[in-house]
C-alpha cells in the first residue's frame, strides 16, 4: 500500500510541496493538496478559475480575498480549533506569513458554480466529542467538520479535522465511502505515531505523514498511548453524488452493535 501514504521522515522544508495534484501524482483523489510551510513575510497567491480552500495548521497569518483582510493566529491544532478561508473560482486569495512561522494546508478542485467566499473562525467550528459515552469511550475523539454539503451545498470539497486521543481510535466503526478523501496528520508530541487501515491494509501513521483514501475502502485509525493524532480530513465530492447523509458514510453492518448505548461488552460484569 506505498502508494496510498507519503512518509514525511520529519519536518516539511519551507516552501510549498505539492502532495496531491489533479494533473500529476494521486491524479484520483480528484484534488490538489498542498502543505506550505512558511516564514515570516512568505506569501501564498492562487487567482485560478478553481475552488480553493485555506487552512491554517499554526502561525500568523493575513488572509486577504475579494476585497477582504483578516489576520488570524493559531498557536497550534490541538488546542486551538479552525481558521479557513473557503473561496469559489470567481476569487483571488492571498494569505501572507506574520509569524516567525506557519504552516497552511492547501486545497483545490474544479467546480464551476459561484458561491461566493466564506472564513471559518474558531467559534464557527466548536469541538464535537464524537463516540462519548459508547464503547466505554474507546472511540471518543474530537471532530471538527469546518463545512460539508448542510452549510456548504454548492462545494466540492468537505473540510475538517479530527483529534484521536491517547490510546484510542477514530473514524470508527469502519465505514465507507466512494469519494475520495486525504488524511494529513500531526503528532503530539511530535514523535509519536499510530496505525491507519484502508481496507485489508495497515499503514503507520506519524508527524507530516499524508495518506491517499481510495473510494471503499474501510479507513477507522487508533491513536499509540501517550500520545495525540490530529489529522486534517478532505474529501472530494462525485459529480451528482456528494458526500453527505443519509448516503455517506456507510458503516460496516457486523460492527454497528458496538455503537448501542446497552451494548455489553466482554468483561462487563
Amino acid at each position: 500500500m506505498s502508494e496510498n501514504i507519503i512518509k514525511a521522515h520529519g519536518a516539511h522544508p519551507f516552501g510549498l510541496k505539492w502532495l496531491a495534484r489533479r494533473d500529476g501524482a494521486h491524479a484520483d483523489m480528484l484534488m490538489d493538496f498542498g502543505v506550505m510551510r512558511m516564514k515570516k513575510g512568505d506569501v501564498y497567491e492562487e487567482n485560478g478559475e478553481i475552488e480553493k480552500a485555506i487552512l491554517l495548521v499554526y502561525g500568523k497569518v493575513r488572509f486577504e480575498w475579494a476585497g477582504n483582510t483578516h489576520e488570524e493566529e493559531r498557536a497550534n491544532c490541538f488546542d486551538i480549533p479552525p481558521t479557513a478561508l473557503h473561496c469559489d473560482r470567481t476569487a483571488g486569495v492571498k494569505i501572507t506569513c506574520l509569524s516567525e512561522e506557519a504552516e497552511i494546508n492547501i486545497m483545490l478542485t474544479d467546480n464551476p458554480k459561484a458561491f461566493g467566499c466564506r472564513l471559518y473562525l474558531p467559534k464557527d467550528t466548536p469541538d464535537e466529542f464524537r463516540g462519548a459515552g459508547l464503547m466505554r469511550e474507546t472511540s471518543t475523539r474530537i471532530v471538527r467538520t469546518i463545512f460539508d454539503y448542510s452549510n456548504e451545498p454548492e462545494a466540492n470539497l468537505v473540510l475538517g479535522e479530527v483529534i484521536g486521543f491517547p490510546g484510542k481510535w477514530s473514524s470508527y466503526p469502519p465505514h465507507t465511502h466512494p469519494q475520495p478523501e486525504i488524511y494529513y496528520y500531526k503528532t503530539n508530541p511530535e514523535n509519536g505515531f499510530g496505525y491507519g487501515e484502508l481496507g485489508d491494509n495497515v499503514v503507520k501513521v506519524q508527524n507530516n505523514d499524508t495518506v491517499f483514501i481510495d473510494p471503499g475502502l474501510t479507513h477507522p485509525h487508533c491513536t499509540a498511548p501517550g500520545y495525540a493524532l490530529w489529522y486534517l480530513w478532505v474529501i472530494r465530492h462525485l459529480d451528482g453524488q456528494p458526500y453527505k447523509n443519509p448516503e455517506c458514510p456507510v458503516f460496516l453492518k457486523e460492527h454497528l452493535w458496538v455503537m448501542e448505548k446497552d451494548a455489553r461488552y466482554w468483561g462487563d460484569k
